[in-house]
């Protein structure tokens, strides 16, 4: 593995940097939340730095200094919104101090990772934490420390994109929009996916086009949220309304350094989201503005404006209003669980969202209803499938207004299950409630756990450590075992009307466990069907239902 890099290497890491990030840059794009300034972060930052690519395609020479300086003339030639400039700003840095070696250390990358950083929140009026420049930030002040200790080029790489990856995750707690529409920043995740290109190289991966950013084993409303919520964002939070960009080029010999800096301070005076960077020959400017023309008649005292683009932002999000309006269903359902397989369950029974709860974690009103908000639909069911979420849920209802909330007072997982079951698209969401209620009466179910204390309940000593066996109200079985403390659970809740006995397995049962007591109830209960299946449920070995 390599302790240092050359040119061959610098080029062959910016050229799989963009690959990666074009091939993730719709999911990348997926991920704007307005009023958050660019619609299209993914595709700003691709093009920016296929800019660089094209410049680099020019350079005959691998020596660094002469690529250096092409990656960070094409990135700010290139460089579209926000986040395009932030990442050539980040080149910039980047290149200006590794152009002088003929080859990079870890030490030296880690330093131009700082310098990278610090050249980018200086080209930012008004620098927010919870963006990309936080991202950049954590993972170049950690690269910074953490480098010494490194000998290998690419373990320090994958270490710098762990910590890449913790400061994404961590945005939304940052920046409220974000976590209002349940998201991390696209520009970071933009920034994350150009590094993983970077690694591919110093680990000889080939990156093709099957190649996916994001953790494997993950979807990509995991990894990436979603801007479901997008249509319930104000318009009135956009206080400028025309995003616009462009170069001033053929500088005039009157113009100097302090002009370019009178003019960014100008900017600043009639909007936001102000970027002023460059230098004599060249100069790239973003504003955020109510009034475009005026920023252009101040650009043009510098120079001629080249590559003007205005775009209306308010027209954008209107546009996006009318698509979800116009995707929007009558109906939706909401499931609060715990366990994988649980999750599964519900959302193969076409559940549109599953929210983790139960027992040990009971999700408050406001995550309840920041769960309903996301889901397109005028009336949402919401399973609370626990006694204790039932009044959270009931609650959210009054802080949701653009919904109609119908809790479906389940209980237990089965319970939720069956109300699921009970669904029909064609009949009117009043039928359906009513359906509903009538399939969770028909279902009994119990749970097996273990005791965390000693106490007299229900007619049981129970002692700490027990297998006791329970339903929604009270204790049913103890044992010693939970196989026998199962089958006697069932034998307490069964009736004669039963004829389908459903097992559910927790994340501490295996499966060939769960088949073995599969086969036991079935020898028990010959009248029954018997069927068992992974929750992965917390806390219970097991969950059953009865029908």
């Amino acid at each position: 593995m390599p302790k240092t890099i050359g040119g061959t290497e610098f080029r062959k890491m910016i050229l799989a940097g963009a690959k990666v990030l074009e091939i993730n840059r719709t999911k990348v794009d997926s991920l704007n939340v307005f009023p958050v300034p660019d619609g299209d972060t993914g595709t700003n930052m691709s093009l920016t730095i296929q800019s660089a690519v094209k410049e680099l395609s020019l350079c005959s020479s691998n020596r660094l200094s002469e690529l250096c300086d092409a990656v960070s003339k094409g990135a700010l030639k290139g460089a579209r919104g926000n986040s395009g400039v932030i990442l050539s700003q980040l080149f910039r840095g980047i290149c200006a101090e590794i152009k002088n070696g003929d080859e990079v250390t870890i030490r030296a990358f880690a330093k131009a990772m700082e310098n990278g950083t610090k050249v980018a929140y200086s080209a930012v009026s008004k620098p927010k934490e919870g963006t990309m420049l936080t991202v950049a930030r954590l993972m170049s002040e950690f690269a910074r420390q953490a480098a010494p200790k490194y000998r290998d080029f690419a373990e320090f790489m994958a270490d710098v994109i762990k910590k890449g990856e913790e400061a994404l995750a961590q945005t939304p707690e940052l920046l409220p929009v974000l976590k209002k529409a349940g998201v991390v920043d696209s520009g970071g995740m933009g920034l994350l996916c150009i590094y993983r290109g970077f690694l591919g190289v110093l680990t000889g991966e080939e990156v093709t086009e099957e190649y996916v950013a994001p953790e494997a084993g993950k979807s990509d409303e995991d990894v990436f949220g979603d801007n479901s919520d997008i249509i319930n964002l104000d318009l009135g939070e956009i206080e400028f309304a025309y995003c616009t960009e462009f170069f001033i080029i053929n500088l005039k010999k009157s113009t100097t350094l302090a002009d370019i800096d009178r003019l960014k301070e100008k900017l600043m005076n009639i909007g936001d989201s102000v970027i002023c960077i460059g230098d004599l020959e060249l100069v790239k400017v973003h504003v955020h503005t109510n009034n475009p023309g005026q920023a252009l008649s101040y650009a043009v005292e510098l120079g001629e404006l080249d590559r003007v683009k205005i775009e209306n932002m308010l027209e954008q999000n209107r546009a996006l209003r009318a698509k979800r309006e116009a995707e929007k269903k009558e109906m939706g359902m909401l499931a609060i669980c715990a366990g994988e397989g649980i999750e599964a369950i519900f959302k193969d029974l076409l559940v549109d969202r599953v929210i983790e709860g139960g027992q040990t974690m009971n999700p408050s009103a406001s995550d309840i209803a920041t769960a309903v908000q996301k889901i397109n639909a005028e009336h949402v069911f919401v399973f609370p499938n626990n006694k204790n979420i039932i009044l959270a849920a009931e609650q959210a209802k009054a802080l949701v207004t653009n919904r109609t909330i119908h809790v479906i007072p389940t209980k237990n997982v089965p319970q939720g299950f069956a109300a699921a079951l009970a669904f029909n698209s064609e009949e009117s969401a009043e039928e359906n409630k009513t359906d509903m209620i009538h399939a969770i009466d028909n279902v009994k179910a119990g749970q097996v756990t273990y005791a965390v204390r000693s106490t007299s309940v229900n007619g049981f000593n129970v002692h700490e450590g027990d297998i006791i066996g329970l339903d929604d109200k009270k204790i049913l079985a103890k044992g010693s075992d939970i196989e026998n403390t199962m089958l006697t659970l069932i034998e307490k809740l069964k009736d004669s009307a039963h004829e389908i006995i459903t097992l559910y397995y927790g994340k501490d049962v295996k499966e060939e466990e769960a088949e073995a007591l599969a086969a036991r109830v079935t020898e028990k209960f010959p009248d029954c069907d018997v069927d068992f299946h992974f929750g992965g449920q917390p806390i219970y070995y097991y969950i059953v239902s009865l029908e």
